[in-house]
This record gives structure tokens, C-alpha cells and sequence, in this order.
């Protein structure tokens, strides 16, 4: 029996490769999006402010519902943006995160005789290396998806291989994308939106070089070589190019199971930790933070260990900015809520006004101070998804606030940042975890960063 057996046929799921096709796509929904925001500026002149306002957050729900339909076909970047986009809860109004969420499901997968031709072309040697491989793929993604294997030696592997032409795709999209998520942003912020996307962008190439993401596996194997909690599959070198990555099979529990009732309290809590302390030693510690948080990306054993992957999104943290978020954190867990302002315009989160840079005023920071030191708080320590869900916390206060923080600016850095906070609080809300987390906190951020660990 050959490796792949050949079973199912082409279908409207093989993601759309003609450069044409793709710009026809997002040039049609550029020029829907274009419209509505002129046709939405032009008819705000005339309402009421309470009207404008309204008519405003239902035009952003049409626009990004029409941006997640058109990128779900397309795949590639345009489906990675709209899944980083995603993830930020503080940049987007929720309206527009809750319709963007959406791509975090898992995209429809490619044949299998489509993949084989693919990683044939990479793995010259593949016959030599692989023993069998499933046609059906069991993960798939928005530039590549993953099957499972057995090498000549035995050994179970898990094989990402990317979708035909995908580089191309990507590189093609980024300029066109560029320009609908500019005018999506204009519909709710005045700030500029170049750094935001050179940072979406920058990560973005980085994950379509496999041997870029095997170098960032191997990096937080060894700095959690001394964290047996933390499970991290090797890369099998031998068969890793920059379009296949292959690494050891580690079976564990899916994320739906984990955060079910399945398991008990007591191991929800300690997976829980685990995550937590995670995303404290890759921001503070590590400064090299695994800044992917779907729970997708994540797998769990029943000892409490926790199993990581995906690490082609891993964000390099300045000693600066670590040192600011860990004052943050501090003066959060010690209710030192007068010093948020001045230490968030030290790290470059302020107003900019015709007046210049002010620091940002106390009753836009206080409900978000209020809510997180309730997180950090002491006895008892808090419970994540019972009671008031703090996810749903923040949805509110952010539908509340983001057209008063249209002004805001921040350091291009913090967006992955934010991403990986927000993303592991949503997961720690789908654990129901309770812990010790300021504790824990203060035991991270205790006194700055001190040199790279990178």
C-alpha cells in the first residue's frame, strides 16, 4: 500500500491559486468596503450623534461580515489576517472581533493527491523517510495542513505541509490586503495603521518558512528543558524543509475534551496554571513569547502536563516593553491604580492630541483596572468563566469604549502582546480554571527583566 492512498477528488475546497481569481475577490470586497465607509461618512453628517453612532457599529458588522465570507474562501494571508485580526480584543470593537472569530474554525481541507504532490516535491527523499502516511488530513489550517505519519524507524510524526503556491499567494494578497483592512480601520480609528500592519505582516512572512518556525520550536524546547510541564514534539530535521514540517506525534486531549466536564475540577485548574505560567515566563523570562493562544495550538495529558504547538508565530519581546508590561501587572496586583497612566505612556500606549502626547485619562483605564484586579485578587482567587464571565467583561466595556479610544496610539510590539494575554484569558475562561494567578504574577513580573534569554 503506498503512503498516500489517493481517495477523494478535487473540490471547491482546494484553495483558489489564479492570482486573477484572488484579486478579482479582493478587489470586488475592497470596493464594497470603500463604498460603504464613504457612503457611511457622507450620511453621518446629517444624524445625531446617538444615531451616527449606531448606524456606524451596524456598518462595521456588514463590512466585516463581508471580509470573513471572501477571506474563508481565499485561504493564505487573507484568512491568517482576518484570524490574527481576530484575536484582538482591544483593537477591534467586539462587534467586529465576534464576526472575525469566526475564521478561528478550521478551514476546509485539501485532497490528498493535491498534498502529496506537494510534499513529494519537497522531500525529494520521501519514500527513504516515510513508511505510510493518512490520506486524511486530521488539522487543517490557513496556509497548510497536517497529517499524520509513520517514519521508516517507526516513530509517529505529525506532517504540516503547506497548500500549492501559498507563498506566492500570500506575498500577492499582502499589498490588496493592506488596503481593505485600512479601510475597515478607518471606520473606527484615527490612528495610523502602518505599524499595526507591519507587525501582522512581518509575522505573518515569518510563518510561511517552516525552517523559520522548526529554529523557534527548538528554542522553547530548550529554554523549557527544565519545565516538565510543558510538553514541546520534536522537529525530525531530516524531514523538514521550508514547506514540511515534521515532528514526533505526542497523543493527548483535544481542547474540546479538556475543557469538558469529562475531567475534573482539580486537573482543569492545573492544565489552567500551566498556561498561565506559560504566557508570564515567555513574556517576562523568556522575553520570546508563543504569541499564537488558540486553544487549538494546545493539548493536554491527564498528569497535568500540557502539550504545545505551532510556533511559527513566536514574538520577540523588548526589554523595555517587558519591563513596562511587568510594572503593569504589578501595579495591578498591588491596586496601585494612579500609576496605570504614566506607566502605560512610558511604553508608548497615550492620546495624541492637537496639543501633543497626553497620557490616557483615569476613567478610560479604571473599569479595565477593576476588572483585572479582580483577576489578580488574593482570597479567593478568582474563577475564570464562573459568575460574570470575564471574557464577556471585556467585550462589554470594549463596545462601551473604543470609539472614545479612537485616538489612542501604541508601539507596534504590543499587538501580538495583546494577542497572547487575551487569547489565554479566553482559554483559561473555557478551562473554568482557579488559581493562585497573583501569585504567580508577582512571582514573574517581581522586578523587571533582567538580560535576554533569545
Amino acid at each position: 500500500m503506498p503512503p498516500f492512498s489517493i481517495e477523494v477528488s478535487l473540490s471547491r475546497d482546494e484553495p483558489i491559486t489564479s492570482a486573477v481569481h484572488r484579486f478579482v475577490k479582493l478587489g470586488g470586497l475592497m470596493g464594497r468596503v470603500g463604498a460603504s465607509v464613504t457612503g457611511s461618512q457622507l450620511l453621518g453628517l446629517a444624524r445625531s450623534d446617538l444615531s451616527k453612532q449606531a448606524k456606524r457599529t451596524e456598518n462595521l458588522v456588514r463590512n466585516a461580515t463581508r471580509i470573513v465570507r471572501t477571506l474563508g474562501e481565499l485561504k493564505g494571508a487573507a484568512m491568517k489576517v482576518g484570524q490574527m485580526l481576530s484575536l484582538h480584543e482591544g483593537l477591534l470593537p467586539p462587534e467586529v472581533s465576534e464576526v472575525l472569530r469566526s475564521l478561528q474554525k478550521e478551514a476546509p481541507k485539501v485532497p490528498s493527491e493535491v498534498m502529496e504532490y506537494e510534499i513529494r516535491g519537497s522531500l525529494k527523499n520521501f519514500d527513504d523517510l516515510f513508511d505510510s502516511m493518512e490520506a486524511e488530513a486530521f488539522a487543517a489550517a490557513s496556509i497548510g495542513q497536517v497529517h499524520r505519519a509513520r517514519l521508516k524507524d517507526g516513530r509517529q510524526v505529525a506532517v504540516k505541509i503547506q497548500y500549492p503556491l501559498i507563498d506566492e499567494i500570500v506575498r500577492a494578497d499582502l499589498k490588496n490586503l493592506r488596503v481593505l483592512m485600512r479601510s475597515l480601520f478607518a471606520l473606527f480609528s484615527e490612528i495610523d495603521f502602518d505599524p499595526v500592519w507591519r507587525e501582522v505582516q512581518d509575522r505573518l512572512l515569518e510563518e510561511l518558512d517552516y525552517t523559520h518556525e522548526a529554529a523557534n520550536t527548538k528554542r522553547l524546547s530548550e529554554l523549557h528543558a527544565d519545565v516538565p510541564e510543558i510538553v514541546i514534539p520534536r522537529v525530525i530535521e531530516e524531514a523538514t524543509t521550508n514547506r514540511v514540517l515534521t515532528m514526533e506525534f505526542v497523543e493527548a486531549i483535544p481542547p474540546q475534551q479538556a475543557c469538558s466536564e469529562r475531567f475534573g475540577r482539580d486537573l482543569r485548574n492545573r492544565w489552567g496554571i500551566v498556561l498561565f505560567e506559560f504566557l508570564l515566563r515567555g513574556l517576562f523570562e523568556h522575553r520570546f513569547l508563543h504569541a499564537d493562544p488558540n486553544l487549538a495550538n494546545f493539548s493536554f495529558l491527564e498528569d497535568g502536563r500540557v502539550v504545545v504547538y505551532d510556533f511559527g508565530c513566536v514574538k520577540r519581546i523588548p526589554a523595555e516593553l517587558a519591563n513596562g508590561y511587568s510594572l503593569l501587572f504589578r501595579a495591578a496586583a498591588h491596586g496601585n491604580k494612579d500609576d496605570i497612566p504614566q506607566i502605560l505612556f512610558d511604553i508608548g500606549v497615550f492620546r495624541e492630541t492637537k496639543k501633543g502626547k497626553r497620557a490616557l485619562p483615569g476613567e478610560l483605564i479604571e473599569p479595565y483596572f477593576d476588572l483585572f484586579a479582580e483577576v489578580l485578587r488574593e482570597n479567593p482567587p478568582y474563577v475564570f468563566g464562573e459568575n460574570e464571565q470575564l471574557y464577556r467583561r471585556l467585550l462589554e466595556l470594549g463596545l462601551v469604549n473604543w470609539s472614545e479610544a479612537a485616538d489612542i496610539c501604541f508601539p507596534e510590539d504590543v499587538v501580538f502582546i495583546d494577542r497572547a494575554l487575551a487569547g489565554h484569558f479566553g482559554n483559561l475562561n473555557r478551562l473554568q480554571a482557579v488559581g493562585p494567578w497573583r501569585d504567580l504574577v508577582l512571582k514573574y513580573a517581581r522586578g523587571g527583566v533582567s538580560g535576554t534569554r533569545v
